[in-house]
């Protein structure tokens, strides 16, 4: 196994998916990592976590019509589902799945996957 390097950037961008614990957003990480590093770059934002890809510790979570938000892969391994808040654009993990999906598979088909992001207001943007 090849060493890799961590650097200071690195571990802020994993520190910051760490505390997070839901998907985030490139700027959301770029937002958390800058306060452990301040001169941090977005650019430099993308390459760690695309990095933390290649080491199979993040991975991507597609949002339809937007932009890629990424989460731990340790979280992403058991399934679960996605709340997306329409007002601050954050998305949380939701445990749990409904169930009973294959009754709404036609007839002769067979349903391998399934994806479910609940949409509304967050806690916080509801207050």
């Amino acid at each position: 196994m090849t060493a890799h390097r961590q650097t200071k950037q690195l571990k802020a961008v994993r520190a910051a998916f760490t505390c997070a614990g839901r998907p985030l957003s490139i700027d959301e990480v770029h937002a958390s990592a800058i306060r452990d590093v301040p001169s941090l770059g977005l650019r430099t934002v993308y390459r760690a976590v695309r990095r933390l890809q290649e080491l199979d510790e993040v991975v991507s979570v597609p949002v339809p019509g937007g932009s890629d938000r990424y989460e731990l892969a340790c979280i992403a391994a058991h399934h679960h589902h996605h709340f997306h808040c329409t007002e601050c654009d954050r998305y949380f993990d939701v445990n749990g799945c409904p169930g009973g999906l294959k009754k709404l598979v036609p007839e002769g088909f067979q349903l391998e996957h399934h994806e479910l992001t609940l949409s509304g207001r967050c806690n916080a943007c509801a207050q």
